[in-house]
């Protein structure tokens, strides 16, 4: 399949993307992350390994929409992220009593 990444096309398989990530030890993720046989990696160090290209060159999205149409399981968890509703000290002991709190 071709897609482009960091304004060059590339054409990649499936097949070709285990292959090239085979024996890669997976950074920390802390983002948009992609699950590559049985481990989780950075979108970043992906593109990098695919492209040779410094990871400044692209952005995650551009791996991410790569990699989905090669039916990897990709992850976004800056768009996951939903901001936490922050109680008051009364909900918040509503709810360790297991009491519904008053809104």
């Amino acid at each position: 399949m071709r897609c482009v990444i960091a304004r060059f096309p590339f054409d990649l398989t499936k097949s070709g993307v285990l292959e090239s990530m085979k024996g890669v030890k997976p950074e920390e993720v802390i983002g948009a992350s992609v699950i590559i046989g049985r481990r989780t990696y950075p979108a970043k160090q992906v593109g990098q390994v695919l492209t040779r290209q410094d990871r400044r060159d692209f952005n995650a999205g551009e791996v991410l929409r790569a990699m989905a149409r090669l039916g990897f399981t990709c992850r976004d968890l800056s768009r996951a992220a939903a901001p936490k509703r922050t109680l008051s000290a009364f909900q918040e002991a509503s709810a360790m009593l297991g009491a519904p709190a008053a809104v």
